[in-house]
């Protein structure tokens, strides 16, 4: 095992391979403020046999665990879905909105959507126009159509009661590993590694002193997850959460903020210079403008557009109505087209154009019609 040592710490380094990461409290010239910096050692400690060497693995585990659970209470954003203030359907529906979304962008369409639909049987039972329509500008909004048709199975299947166990979850439309564990855990306060990208980077950066490079989780990644999380249930699940609240505000991609962080005493990665900042892409980003889901997502907000003419022509209307008798009038069923010239009219490149309706179509979004003219779901 070779040793390094510089300003007030010493690295044992191993192999990645290994059961453990150990940390040592080193005092003495260069140590830091607090008396001194948690270093990480893979493997076993000269001079000490296995059983120590776990406790004092252990030890300084908890020590990571409080600094982030104290963090975790005074610094958690405060969004509407956390804290117990929703149901498991409603934490279902947080972690499926949020799924390559920014958590901003996420909470007022999260806030309209329960209110609309607060459980999955009223989901169940709603328009397909409307699902599509209230996803908005969320993005990849098959996850709308998804969402729905887990929505009917637990409606039909639970009686709108979302079942607790990992199979049943994953068993469910568009259900995977990461929203399974994630409802588990932050809905039913179930002891279960959730993994996710900030949770990956922030592990690997703290406890392998390496960048996570994307891609699908590791085994190595997931084996650390599980060995990292405590064996008491509710502090799992501050443990889950509050690494993937530090990931998504301190521990960021590209501008950590390392002296804002909790644990900064505690990160290999600090104490090695940050190698390799940013390099978590396997592949370059492909650009946005000219792509199919652009092209896709100009389609699905003319209909968007063109529905809510629709919705404001219709409530004037039901306005004119009411005022002429106390009754007023039932809002019509919308019947939301988009003729054939106004679809030509949102993209120069015609191959292109069709061949993102098409697939538009396919994926069940919108209906296209004898004429060319295409329309949202009934």
């Amino acid at each position: 095992m070779a040793e390094r040592e510089g300003k007030g710490w010493r690295e044992d380094v191993g192999g990645r391979g290994g059961k453990g990461y150990v940390w040592k409290r080193l005092e003495g010239k260069g140590a830091g403020k607090e008396g001194g910096r948690m270093d990480h050692v893979h493997g076993t400690m000269g001079g000490m046999d296995e059983q120590a060497v776990n406790r004092q693995r252990e030890e300084q585990r908890d020590d990571v665990r409080h600094r982030l659970a104290v963090w975790w209470e005074v610094s958690a954003r405060d969004l509407p879905w956390r804290f117990g203030r929703t149901t498991p359907w409603g934490v279902l529906v947080s972690e499926v909105m949020s799924q390559q979304t920014q958590m901003s962008r996420v909470v007022p369409y999260w806030t309209a959507w329960m209110n609309q639909w607060p459980d999955a049987r009223s989901l169940a039972a709603a328009a397909k126009a409307d699902v599509i329509a209230a996803w908005g500008r969320l993005g990849y909004p098959r996850r709308a159509l998804r969402l729905q048709e887990c929505a009917q199975v637990v409606a039909s299947q639970y009686d709108d009661v979302l079942p607790r166990t990992y199979d049943e979850l994953t068993a469910l439309p568009g259900i995977g590993d990461y929203t399974a564990s994630a409802v588990m855990s932050f809905a039913f306060g179930e002891r279960i590694a959730v993994i996710d990208t900030n949770i990956r980077r922030v592990l690997s950066r703290v406890f392998v002193g390496e960048e996570s490079l994307g891609g699908a989780a590791s085994r190595a990644e997931r084996e650390l997850a599980w060995e990292l999380l405590p064996q008491d249930a509710a502090q799992s699940v501050v443990w889950n959460e509050s690494v993937m609240e530090l990931g998504a505000v301190v521990c960021t991609a590209k501008a950590p903020l390392c002296e804002s962080c909790p644990i900064r005493e505690c990160c290999l990665f600090l104490q090695r210079g940050l190698p390799g900042l940013g390099l978590k892409r396997t592949r370059p980003r492909q650009r946005f403008a000219g792509t199919d889901r652009m092209v896709r997502g100009l389609v699905m907000q003319a209909l968007r557009d063109r529905r809510a003419e629709l919705l404001a022509d219709a409530g004037a209307a039901a306005g004119m109505g009411a005022a002429a008798s106390e009754g007023g009038v039932a809002q019509p069923v919308l019947r939301v087209v988009l003729d054939a010239d106004a679809v030509r009219a949102l993209w120069k490149d015609e191959n292109q154009l069709d061949r993102c309706v098409a697939s538009l179509d396919e994926d069940g979004l919108i209906e296209m019609l004898p004429d060319r003219s295409i329309m949202l779901p009934e």
